[in-house]
């Protein structure tokens, strides 16, 4: 005899979630530097950055979703941001195939890991597009996607009371 409780095979344990990356890609880049060579010249002002992030899934098929991060970075050197220096503009996506998630739990999948996952190599793009237009590249800080669609589903739930996630939803525009 031993101490040791028996475990019988039990074929209804669930499957685990999976997620896997099949493809990133870029498919929108854009610099603009409008008023180079000016702006280049040593002893300028460092200009302010505003910036936004955008997060869209769509489905493709079976168990196949593209996610698509958007990050847009205006740099000007007046408040109302005439004195354009650059504007950066990427949208960097993933295809993604995910197996054994609930329904439920689809949406944050697709809004909060997809992107953490695919946001690092959209991060090195952008700074060395900013770096290739002869400024300091432009390394963006972590983003914590979770916080983001929390803020999604609190304005989702003001504007609709009542209303379910739909699980393509944009879950993420910030400053």
């Amino acid at each position: 005899m031993t101490d040791a409780p028996s475990t019988p095979a039990d074929s209804q344990t669930p499957a685990q979630p999976h997620l896997r990356v099949l493809a990133q890609y870029v498919k929108d880049l854009s610099f603009e530097n409008p008023g180079a060579p000016d702006t280049l010249r040593p002893g300028q002002q460092a200009p302010g950055i505003d910036m936004s992030i955008d997060v869209q899934a769509r489905s493709l098929g079976e168990n196949q979703f593209e996610v698509a991060l958007s990050i847009n970075a205006r740099a000007s050197r007046d408040k109302e941001g005439n004195d354009v220096v650059f504007i950066a503009e990427l949208t960097y996506a993933g295809l993604f195939q995910m197996e054994n998630i609930a329904d439920a739990d689809r949406e944050p999948f697709l809004l909060i890991e997809c992107p953490r996952q695919i946001f690092p190599f959209a991060r090195r793009i952008l700074a060395d597009a900013t770096r290739d237009g002869n400024f300091p590249p432009l390394m963006l800080d972590p983003v914590d996607f979770a916080a983001l669609y929390r803020q999604q589903l609190s304005r989702r739930a003001a504007a609709a009371p009542g209303s379910e996630p739909n699980g393509n939803a944009d879950p993420a525009a910030a400053n």
